[in-house]
């Protein structure tokens, strides 16, 4: 499986070379404008644009309108070991870092979400989060439930840094909270600790204190609903 550059023109074949004009045609008219549905300023994702600016977003190509689900798994296996060693190694750029499984041919989305699901606790205890896209894909925007973020014309798993605006898409797991403090917890605002040490510390039954306050939404309002 190869990955290629974003900014890749006519270096490959026809059909990988569709794929990444498609999602580079996405990235530019929709995830870096602004869109009233998400219920915050700015574009739909704050990251994209400045990432492709760098050049930091790498795509490859699953053929096939049902690729073999064992396959997949071990392409993601393979982009789990491969994006630590993405340029670049240090600074602030390499938060930037997305390394984009695209299935373009794909009608079954329930291979993305099952993989998903399967995966997304590997790649966090890595530090990474681990992403769905597909068309029609229904999680809720975090500032509007009515908006999809994760909605796309690509069926794609999209590997990237985990940020500390990612809070509340790790709280409902304990092991995913876990990993975020071991990476996170030095800098983390008292209110978030205090979230955290509830949700990690609770029992099944037991009230925890609420993720989403004024400050917090604060904290968190330049981060896109992934």
């Amino acid at each position: 499986m190869s990955w290629y550059p974003l900014s890749t023109a006519t270096e490959t074949s026809r059909f990988t070379q569709a794929t990444l004009d498609g999602i580079r045609t996405w990235a530019r008219e929709h995830l870096t404008q602004p869109l009233g549905e998400i219920g915050r300023d700015g574009p739909v994702c704050p990251y994209v644009g400045p990432a492709m600016r760098r050049d930091l977003i790498w795509v490859g190509r699953v053929a096939g309108a049902q690729p073999w689900p064992a396959y997949v798994r071990l392409v993601l296996s393979d982009a789990l070991e491969l994006f630590p060693k993405l340029p670049p190694d240090g600074g602030g750029a390499a938060v930037l870092r997305c390394l984009v499984t695209a299935m373009p041919e794909l009608h079954d989305y329930t291979v993305i979400d099952d993989l998903h699901d399967q995966l997304k606790s590997e790649f966090v205890e890595r530090g990474l989060m681990l992403g769905q896209f597909y068309p029609g894909c229904t999680q809720p925007g975090l500032w509007n439930r009515e908006y999809h973020p994760l909605d796309s014309p690509i069926p794609m798993l999209v590997v990237r840094t985990m940020m500390a605006t990612d809070f509340p898409f790790l709280i409902s797991r304990p092991e995913w909270m876990s990993a975020y403090v071991k990476k996170f917890a030095p800098g983390l605002p008292a209110h978030v600790r205090r979230v955290v040490v509830g949700r990690l510390i609770a029992n099944a039954n037991a009230e925890v204190p609420a993720y989403y306050d004024e400050e917090l939404h604060g904290a968190i309002a330049g981060s896109s609903g992934r």
